[in-house]
C-alpha cells in the first residue's frame, strides 16, 4: 500500500493521525474532475459525473470501514457541524433529560459544540465533564458524548460496553471516530451505537479540510430530525418547495451543496482503505506501536521520557504519546531531522502509527534520530522553544 501514496523522500511521517498523506489516486481523480468534469462537462456533470450523489456514495463507502450499513452514513460538512446536527437531534429525543456527559480531555471542538447547542436551546441543560463517565450516568443523562480514541494519549474506549451502559440508563450515545476510523476496527452497528461523527483528513487520507461524515442508526433515522434543514436535505430538493420536508433516512442530514473537488479526493482515499482488511491494519498497527515503545525504552532510557499512551494494545489506538519536559522543542528538533510528529500541550510528543505506509525500518530510524536528539540536547535551541500559533 505504501506505493499508493505520494510520500516525500527523506521524511519519516508520523503525523497521519493529524493529516494523512496524498493518495496517488486522489491526485489523479482531482485532476480529472478539474480538467474533464468541470472544464468540459460544466453544470451537466452534476448528473453525468454523479456529483449530486457524492454525499451518499462516499458515506456508503465509509460505512464499510466503520461497521455500518450503506444507508446509515452520509459524507458532508465538517466534524463540528455534523456533531451539532446529531447532538441536537439526540437532545430533542430526550426532552425530559438535561445532561450531556463527556470527558474534560475530550477533543475541545466537541465540548465547544456541546456548549453551543446548550446555548441555542436556552434551557437548563448541563455539560457534565468527568473522567469517570460510568459514575456520572444517571436518570438525568440525555446523551453520553465521547471520542473513541483520545487525541492526546491514544487511550481507546470500549465502545460496546459504554454504549450498553448508557442505554441501560436510558441515554443516547454520540461517538467521535476522528482518531480511530481507518486505523482501528470500528463496528458501530454491533456496538449498538446511536450516532457517530468523524473527519475525513486523518487516517482516511482525504486531504486537508476533507469533508466529514456522520452515522445515524437505522432505528433512529426516520424519527430524528436535525436543525440545519438545508435544501439538499429536502425530500425533493429540485421541486424548490417553499416549506421543508425532510428526506428519507440519513439524507436529511445533508445541508448544502457538496464540495465536489474535496469530496472526490475523499472518495478515492476511502476506496483505497476499503481494499484492505482492517484486522490486518490493526495487527500491523499494534506491532509497529509495540516496537516503537520497546525501542524508545531501550534506546532512550534516562532521557526524561514518559509513556503516556496505554501500554496494553487493546486499550490503545494507533498512536504513541510520550511526555517530555521540553516536548514542544523536542518535536521541533525531530521535525528538523525529518521525523514528523506533532505536539499537544502540556508536554506530549505525539507519534501517529499509520500502518498503510509506515514500515518497521521507519520505526527503527525514527527512534535512532530521537535518541540522538536527546543525547546531544539538539532540542535546546531558542527557535525550537518558541511556541508558534500553529505547530
Amino acid at each position: 500500500m505504501r506505493e499508493k501514496f505520494d510520500l516525500p523522500d527523506g521524511v519519516i511521517y508520523l503525523d497521519g493521525n493529524s493529516l494523512g498523506p496524498l493518495p496517488r489516486a486522489a491526485k489523479a481523480r482531482v485532476e480529472r474532475v478539474i480538467s474533464e468534469e468541470w472544464a468540459k462537462g460544466l453544470i451537466r456533470s452534476w448528473n453525468t459525473a454523479g456529483w449530486i450523489e457524492l454525499p451518499q456514495r462516499v458515506g456508503a463507502a465509509i460505512a464499510s470501514i466503520i461497521g455500518a450499513q450503506p444507508d446509515e452514513v452520509i459524507a458532508a460538512d465538517s466534524t463540528s457541524v455534523n456533531l451539532f446536527k446529531v447532538l441536537s437531534a439526540a437532545l430533542a429525543a430526550r426532552p425530559e433529560r438535561r445532561v450531556i456527559v463527556s470527558e474534560p480531555d475530550n477533543f475541545p471542538t466537541d465540548l465547544y459544540i456541546a456548549e453551543g447547542v446548550i446555548g441555542q436551546l436556552r434551557a437548563k441543560h448541563e455539560l457534565r465533564l468527568t473522567s469517570r463517565v460510568e459514575e456520572a450516568l444517571g436518570p438525568d443523562t440525555a446523551v453520553l458524548m465521547l471520542t473513541h480514541v483520545n487525541y492526546r494519549t491514544g487511550a481507546m474506549h470500549d465502545m460496546a460496553r459504554l454504549t450498553k451502559l448508557a442505554h441501560d440508563h436510558g441515554a443516547l450515545v454520540v461517538w467521535d471516530l476522528s482518531h480511530s476510523a481507518g486505523a482501528v476496527p470500528v463496528d458501530l452497528d454491533a456496538a449498538g451505537a446511536d450516532f457517530a461523527v468523524g473527519c475525513g483528513y486523518k487516517f482516511l487520507n482525504g486531504g486537508p479540510g476533507a469533508p466529514a461524515y456522520l452515522y445515524v442508526a437505522r432505528r433512529h433515522r426516520q424519527s430524528f430530525t436535525q436543525p440545519l434543514s438545508g435544501w439538499l436535505g429536502h425530500a425533493a430538493p429540485f421541486a424548490f418547495e417553499p416549506a421543508y420536508r425532510p428526506a428519507e433516512g440519513v439524507s436529511r442530514y445533508v445541508c448544502g451543496t457538496p464540495a465536489v473537488l474535496a469530496m472526490s479526493a475523499l472518495e478515492e482515499a476511502v476506496n483505497l482503505m476499503r481494499a484492505v482488511d482492517m484486522r490486518e491494519v490493526r495487527a500491523k498497527s499494534i506491532a509497529l506501536a509495540d516496537l516503537f515503545i520497546q525501542l524508545v525504552e531501550e534506546r532512550c532510557a534516562g532521557q526524561g521520557l514518559r509513556l503516556v499512551s496505554p501500554r496494553e494494545a487493546a486499550k490503545r489506538g494507533s498512536q504513541v504519546s510520550i511526555a517530555h519536559a521540553e516536548g514542544y522543542a523536542l518535536m521541533q528538533a525531530l521535525i528538523a531531522r525529518g521525523v514528523i510528529g506533532d505536539f499537544r500541550p502540556p508536554d506530549i510528543a505525539r507519534f501517529g502509527i499509520t500502518p498503510l505506509y509506515l514500515r518497521y525500518v521507519d520505526v527503527f530510524d525514527a527512534v535512532e534520530i530521537l535518541r540522538d536528539v536527546l543525547a546531544t540536547k539538539a532540542w535546546d535551541r531558542a527557535e525550537y522553544k518558541r511556541r508558534a500559533a500553529v505547530t
